[in-house]
């Protein structure tokens, strides 16, 4: 039985709901799997904690003990609940899942999952104690979309290596990615996750349209090789007083059409409502999926799910840029994160061989901290190889005339900035001004384009863009500047109070 019959079947009878043409009735061909959940240092059971077939949602009892249907096609998988960790592999992989395909996966061009043979007659996930504070950080990238092994050291050299300092001084817990993991050549995902485990945390990743595979004869089989390597598609996790949710929003069209589009659809919806049964009101979800939440075309029932929580936080990538927005009645907010590989390693390479990978917004390649506490978060961004601090972009001539001083026009590019993001400018130490808000495009790609363009264009894949990004701030310089040279500081403060400075020197004729 196909996993879309069983899940079908299942959805409509445990949330009561209808979802078009199906199947509403339970399948005939579902066995019960059992097993138990277990403190891994005492062996006593561990009652109340949440296991899912991926529509169904339960709990374990007193003697952490439970029992759930399955098809021949069914990963299980424990909630991890706050105060436990679960096993990683050698490559930081947390294993919290155990897969069920008798038969394994059907040929691919890339390997799935091997013949995993009969039921067992217990299915059991030993956790292990951990101190889990209210107070913590993580460590989250958008995708790494390696091409090969060239890339793959590009991104161990520009990113891996900053982290590995960065997590380790911020004391990070645990690290996610956004999708697209991969680009296409999923043969690659061995040493791309030996880099990442070189940064020493347990690592969950998020299903992108680049980690499919494309010889599958649909979506529902799209993601074998996946799953043999992360496990299921979607799934959550508590760590600390958070509710973590990994969502596939990828809906694969099939090898005879081809492409995807962007799409939770009813099984993962169904899924999402019953996780969230679990989850109290007040305490913060955050939410991490591939495509923004402004591409899916289930967005408005998404929003609907999470709409009794009160705290809510969602991140994707994909789109190669990076922009915050907020969607529905509640504003729920939404960060369109940047990517490890910046413009897939496009530009010139740098003194080190690297290419600089700018994006198609101006921003740099890049990754975020974030910290939370209790239903508080705050995102920093980290730009590859460049101080912390350094988080903006200034455009402005280098030599200006005192006449037409007033026409010069100031634009700053401030890569992690929102429309809640305040900007400020000042010459020579007189006093701030404040700079509006207008969205537009980033002059340095703009620049790059046209040289792209020209007879001798520069070394490097050709950049993305430029597209359109809202965090761009403009103004014009102030009338009759003396003729010298002068000093511009600007300064930023973004929705979680942080505060940078950035200085440019100009010359005035």
């Amino acid at each position: 039985m196909l996993r879309r019959d069983f899940l079908a079947g299942t959805a409509a009878l445990v949330s009561g709901l209808t979802f078009g043409k199906v199947n509403l009735n339970f399948p005939t061909q579902t066995q019960t799997a059992k097993g138990r959940v277990t403190n891994a240092k005492t062996g006593q059971p561990l009652p109340n904690v949440r296991i899912s077939n991926g529509i169904t949602v339960t709990k374990t009892n007193r003697n952490g003990e439970y029992q759930l249907p399955v098809t021949d096609d069914t990963i299980i998988h424990v909630v991890k609940p706050r105060g436990f960790k679960t096993p990683v592999t050698a490559n930081q992989i947390p294993q919290f899942f155990y897969i069920h395909k008798p038969n394994g996966s059907p040929a691919t061009k890339y390997e799935g999952v091997k013949p995993t043979g009969p039921l067992p007659s217990s299915i059991d996930f030993a956790l292990t104690p951990e101190s889990e504070p209210d107070k913590f950080r993580i460590v989250m990238f958008g995708d790494p979309q390696p091409r090969n092994q060239t890339e793959i050291d590009y991104m161990s050299h520009d990113v891996i290596e900053q982290v590995i300092r960065d997590a380790a001084d911020q004391d990070c817990k645990f690290g996610i990615s956004l999708g697209d993991i991969m680009f296409d050549n999923l043969e690659f995902y061995e040493p791309l996750n030996q880099s990442i485990a070189n940064i020493g945390l347990p690592w969950y990743n998020v299903l992108g349209n680049h980690d499919l595979n494309f010889d599958a004869p649909d979506d529902d089989l799209s993601s074998e090789t996946w799953q043999r390597i992360y496990g299921p598609r979607y799934y959550s996790f508590d760590f600390g007083p958070v509710h973590f949710v990994i969502l596939d929003d990828i809906k694969y069209n099939g090898r005879e059409k081809g492409g995807y589009t962007g799409e939770l659809g009813y099984q993962q919806l169904t899924w999402l409502r019953n996780d969230l049964k679990h989850v109290p009101g007040d305490q913060l979800v955050v939410v991490c999926m591939h495509i923004p939440l402004g591409g899916i075309s289930d967005q408005k029932e998404f929003l609907e799910v999470i709409k009794d929580h009160k705290h809510t936080f969602s991140l994707s990538a994909h789109t190669h840029l990076q922009r915050h927005d907020w969607f529905g009645p509640q504003n729920h907010h939404h960060l369109n994160h940047a990517t490890v590989c910046g413009c897939w390693w496009g530009g010139a390479p740098d003194e080190r061989g690297i290419p600089h990978a700018t994006m198609s917004d101006g921003g740099p390649n890049g990754y975020s901290i974030i910290e939370f506490n209790r239903n508080d978060y705050k995102v920093t961004f980290r730009p590859a190889s460049r101080p912390m601090d350094e988080q903006m972009a200034i455009y402005l001539p280098e030599v200006i005339e005192s006449a037409k001083s007033a026409e010069a026009e100031l634009v700053i590019n401030v890569f992690a900035g929102s429309t809640k993001s305040t900007v400020e400018a000042r010459i020579n130490n007189a006093e701030w001004r404040a700079i509006p808000n207008v969205p537009g495009l980033d002059p340095y790609i703009q620049r790059i384009k046209e040289l792209e363009a020209s007879e001798k264009p520069p070394l490097g894949r050709k950049v993305a863009g430029p597209n359109p990004t809202p965090h761009i701030w403009k103004t014009t310089l102030p009338a009759n500047l003396p003729v010298g040279t002068h000093r511009l500081e600007v300064r930023t403060t973004d929705m979680f109070g942080q505060t940078y400075r950035d200085y440019r020197t100009f010359r005035v004729s």
